[in-house]
């Protein structure tokens, strides 16, 4: 794995799509955010729920689903069109990042993990400030935060590219 905190496109890796990966809290949206500001097309799943309508999580398996489609076949188009693509979701499972990468193997792109890490107690500050006003401050409740870590599957030096970036 890369530990290092480089910003993307400043290694050999080709970093066309960014899956930024880890728990609630570990400053994903951010870090996407300023990807943006850099060019990369953003592609958020909360926003893209949020425009939808779903103001509540977790969505139900059928939403996720709907969801996950609309961001594949986007950034698919994208890629398509020689844009840089970074995908906000939290891929907190091996096979969720490998669906991805599924997808992405037809137009040839292997896409780079930024796996961001930070201290549990500085993610569960993050997630109890949230208020809810948008897709980006979706409130976490203590049984969800504690549901979020045990569940996380952090991404192997095996499953490709990986980027570890510190957040805290």
């Amino acid at each position: 794995m890369d530990g290092s905190t480089a910003e993307p496109g400043s290694s050999d890796l080709d970093e066309r799509v960014v899956l930024v990966c880890g728990p609630a809290g570990a400053g994903k949206s951010t870090h996407a955010a300023r990807l943006a500001a850099r060019g990369y097309l953003w592609l958020s799943f909360d926003r893209l729920a949020w425009e939808c309508g779903y103001r509540e999580h977790p969505v139900s398996a059928a939403v996720a689903d709907r969801v996950h489609a609309l961001i594949q076949d986007r950034m698919l188009a994208a890629v398509g069109a020689g844009q840089r693509v970074v995908v906000d979701t939290s891929f907190w499972s091996r096979a969720s990042r490998d669906r991805y990468r599924a997808v992405l193997a037809a137009p040839g792109v292997v896409p780079v993990v930024h796996h961001l890490v930070a201290s549990e107690a500085t993610m569960r500050a993050r997630v109890a400030a949230r208020g809810g006003a948008g897709p980006d401050d979706l409130p976490v409740t203590g049984e969800r935060m504690d549901g979020h870590l045990a569940g996380f599957q952090a991404p192997g030096a095996d499953e490709g590219p990986v980027r570890v970036i510190r957040t805290d």
